[in-house]
């Protein structure tokens, strides 16, 4: 595997990040670890990927739009209204605890001990 270079790698993202999106990202770097305008926190060899798909994607971007407008159906939030409801009813019965997971499965794996303290 070769050496990436850091200024390289940053020089390449930011005229594919220029090109993408139409402005300069603001690119924080912190003990090899590099964030790109406040978001997640990436390694060099990550960003220079990314770098790579930016220089990809930027013809294709008349088809990205399309896509975009698909999920956007009539349907989709009235489901997505339906599923709140159920959650609700789930809490008011009985929530999920750990400690009596934990004591069930004990139980479970050796009948008649006691649980941990």
């Amino acid at each position: 595997m070769s050496k990436l270079d850091k200024d390289s790698v940053i020089e390449k993202f930011t005229q594919a990040y220029t090109k993408a999106n139409g402005k300069a990202p603001e690119i924080e770097a912190k003990g090899g670890w590099y964030s790109v305008d406040g978001g997640k926190n990436i390694r060099l060899a990550q960003l220079d990927e990314m770098a790579d798909e930016l220089a990809g994607s930027s013809a294709p971007e008349a088809a990205a739009p399309a896509k975009e407008e698909k999920p956007a159906k009539a349907e989709k939030p009235a489901k997505a209204a339906a599923k709140p409801k159920a959650k609700k009813a789930a809490k008011s019965t009985k929530a999920f605890s750990v400690k009596d997971f934990y004591a069930t499965q004990i139980l479970a794996n050796k009948p008649g001990s006691k649980q941990p303290r």
